[in-house]
């Protein structure tokens, strides 16, 4: 049952210009008899944003507001999610995840300088993402009215959907009109596809699935080499050319999308409650998660390395989970940037067919120290007989539970 508020008057709405978010601009002005606000983020999803403006426009909107957040995106929201390594159930770079509280954001923002008095989002009601946008506005607005009108409205199925736009005279573009293959979320990170013909966990994706990047069999059988210049943690140089967050993610995008790089098939849990079955792709990032880890590994301390591993899950869940603006995770970040002061540094590559193969990395911080590691004489620093010390008293507990049970 529809729950009408008289109390909204203006509505800003996360507006894709697409045939969903189309159907529930008209139905939010029909139900609530109330303005819409339209709001378009340009976070590198690949797609012309500016037909959005002319469907808003021919749908009666007065207030429209176009925003190109690319490098916001990648520079306060990807990079600082990649300082912790952030995987979520070990494989999950959380590209999608990642840029709903972006949105949300934005989004606040427009209400207050529009004075909006409700927010509303296109996530259906089974998914996360009604869970991040949702806890993203509340987070920031604690008093936004939220209206999610895949959870009240009686238009369930694409026909339905279909035919309220015919009614009302928005443009269906022949392609909606047959049942969609699966579901697409696109953004500078990442592409997903779920739904569907995905939906069944045994069935191998089809070649067409797949939009950014080349299979692993199909990539050259070249090898592309690349150096990646780090500073305090975030990368900051390709191939000696200094770029911005967001063009560095392009590039490193292109470079991994042409090499097979960044495809993954997995089922997750949702914090809703089910398992889903998705297909990502990730080139840019994964090229960036293999390297960061590498500069990390000369420069990063043996006890902050193994505390960031173990502080990353509960990192990661907080964002899959929509908990960006949370004060545990602000808490986590704190801690996270302070261990990345001096993981800066240059890393060498190849890749080649879907691998990214580290080659090489230095930095001015680095820990690693020939003189102790090697196996010639080395460093006056290290003594070997300091080692049988060490060694037994690592022991003596292993020691004392065998002599008591061999005596008993």
């Amino acid at each position: 049952m529809i729950n009408t508020n008289s109390e909204i008057h203006k509505v800003v709405l996360a507006y894709s210009g697409g045939l969903d978010t189309s159907v529930i601009l008209k139905w939010l002005q029909d139900t609530y008899n109330c303005e819409v606000v339209t709001f378009t983020a340009d976070i590198g999803q690949g797609e012309e944003v500016q037909p959005a403006k002319q469907k808003a426009e021919m749908l009666g909107v007065k207030e429209i507001f176009i925003d190109d957040l690319k490098e916001e995106f990648v520079k306060d929201f990807v990079f600082p999610m990649f300082r912790a390594n952030a995987l979520y159930e070990g494989i999950y770079l959380l590209g999608t995840s990642i840029a709903r509280p972006l949105i949300a954001k934005r989004q606040i923002e427009i209400a207050n300088l529009t004075n909006a008095d409700a927010v509303s989002h296109g996530a259906t009601g089974k998914g996360n993402d009604q869970v991040r946008f949702e806890i993203g506005y509340y987070s920031l607005k604690p008093d936004i009215k939220v209206i999610s009108p895949w959870r009240e409205w009686d238009l369930t199925s694409r026909t339905s959907l279909i035919n309220y736009a015919e009614k009302n005279q928005i443009p269906v573009p022949k392609d909606k009109r047959g049942e969609a293959p699966f579901s697409v979320d696109a953004n500078l990170l990442h592409i997903s596809a779920e739904g569907k013909i995905l939906e069944d966990p045994w069935v191998e994706p089809e070649e067409f699935v797949y939009s950014r990047t080349k299979s692993p069999f199909d990539a050259p059988n070249t090898i592309t080499e690349i150096e990646l210049e780090f500073l305090n943690g975030d990368p900051v140089a390709l191939n000696g050319k200094t770029l911005s967050p967001a063009s560095m993610l392009h590039q490193l995008n292109i470079l991994g999308g042409d090499n097979g790089i960044g495809r993954i098939d997995l089922v997750e849990n949702r914090f809703v409650g089910m398992k889903s079955r998705g297909v990502y792709e990730t080139p840019g990032g994964t090229i960036l998660f293999h390297m960061r880890k590498a500069i990390e590994s000369i420069t990063l301390d043996k006890g902050a390395s193994h505390l960031k591993d173990e502080l990353m899950p509960k990192y990661a869940e907080l964002i899959y989970n929509g908990f960006w603006f949370s004060p545990e995770r602000t808490m986590l970040q704190a801690a996270i940037d302070v261990s990345q002061k001096n993981v800066s540094g240059t890393v060498r590559a190849k890749l080649y067919k879907g691998n990214v193969i580290i080659t090489g990395r230095k930095s001015p911080f680095s820990l690693y120290s020939e003189s102790l590691v090697t196996f010639e004489e080395g460093s006056a620093d290290y003594n070997h007989s300091d080692a049988e010390g060490f060694i037994k008293l690592n022991a003596l507990r292993l020691r004392v539970k065998k002599m008591i049970e061999t005596s008993n």
